[in-house]
């Protein structure tokens, strides 16, 4: 059974996750693996195939018997259903409690080949919808105290199946790195009573020197401070705290942006391995002992999808500063994009 864990030195929550050593890819090179075992006949997440995963939690029908978006729990997952947290010290200076959570895989199209840029809009606003929908319905869960999104495209991105997919984990608590930036956001909104993130567009957008897209009321940028080459920011340009309030018509903005950012990323670099992370408000249910906790969100926070092409890797200086090495200025990696056709729409 999955536990979290944190040490008093780096102050930072663990998952340990035992249920997940029985994936064989994640002991394996990205050489060794089988490929007949990702062809449609054998992959889990095909139609057809149902049997071969855990019981579906929601999906998009196709009007055919079939369906076009479906949801299930993850086979291995990181974290799982306890009666309760079970907080407790170990050894006097450790924390631990159980591993509380959810962990679901969202199959993003029947279609075993084609990946997100290659989808129509209507099947990416479906795609939107549902993760707008199971991102509310875990967040209405007094337990989860933050609801990540995620997606692992290629093996070096960490994606153990082809087939197109992302995955979502409710945690328990909120991770430090997410909490770094709360606190940021809300420390500068207490100084100007403006969003942080509102400024930061502001700012790019008059420099103009780093945008890649600004349509559908969402702006595509390069970080000024970009930890990997070509790493981008989807931002809408309304503020916005919380990602599951999205509109309808933002909904289709979004996913017209991500067709458009992802297919020039193709075309620019290839079937190049990526993640990406929706970076949206945490819950804010009062908490006991907290009840100021996190209650400037709808002002001072903004929701973002981050992409991370793998195109370096973290290695050891990396882990022991913190520090990232990014060999692509982010204004050059900008330009390049710009100057790349993106899908006529």
């Amino acid at each position: 059974m999955p536990e979290l864990r944190r040490g008093p030195i780096r102050d930072q929550w663990v998952i340990i996750a035992p249920e997940r050593a029985k994936r064989p890819s994640d002991y394996k090179s990205s050489a060794s693996g089988d490929p007949s075992s990702q062809a449609p006949a054998n992959c889990p997440f095909c139609p057809g195939n149902e049997s071969m995963t855990p019981p579906t939690i929601a999906e998009a029908p196709d009007g055919k018997g079939s369906w076009r978006v479906r949801v299930i729990p993850n086979k291995f997952p990181a974290l799982q259903t306890y009666d309760e947290l079970g907080r407790a010290a170990v050894h006097g200076m450790f924390d631990r409690m159980n591993g509380v959570g959810d962990h679901e895989v969202v199959i993003e199209t029947p279609d075993h080949d084609l990946e997100l840029p290659d989808l129509d809009i209507e099947q990416l606003k479906i795609i939107v919808d549902m993760y707008v929908e199971r991102l509310r319905q875990l967040m209405a869960r007094p337990a989860s105290r933050y609801v990540l999104l995620f997606k692992n495209h290629g093996r070096e991105a960490g994606a153990s199946l082809l087939h197109p997919h992302a995955q979502i984990i409710a945690t328990p608590i909120v991770p430090l790195e997410v909490r770094t930036q709360l606190n940021t956001a809300r420390t500068y909104y207490e100084r100007k009573e403006r969003c942080l993130f509102c400024d930061v567009m502001l700012g790019e957008l008059e420099a103009r020197h780093r945008i890649v897209d600004d349509r559908d009321d969402f702006v595509v940028w390069t970080p000024y401070a970009s930890r990997f080459p070509f790493e981008l920011l989807i931002v809408p340009r309304k503020h916005a705290h919380d990602f599951t309030l999205i509109s309808d018509e933002d909904r289709y903005g979004l996913a017209r942006t991500l067709k458009r950012t992802l297919t020039r990323l193709r075309t620019l670099l290839g079937d190049v391995p990526y993640n990406f992370v929706l970076q949206t408000a945490p819950n804010p249910i009062p908490r006991p002992g907290k009840p100021g906790y996190w209650t400037t969100l709808q002002y001072d926070y903004h929701w973002r999808l981050e992409i991370i092409p793998r195109l370096t890797k973290v290695a050891g200086f990396e882990w022991g500063t913190g520090f990232y090495i990014n060999p692509m200025p982010p204004e050059q990696a900008a330009q390049y994009l710009r100057e790349t056709p993106d899908d006529p729409l």
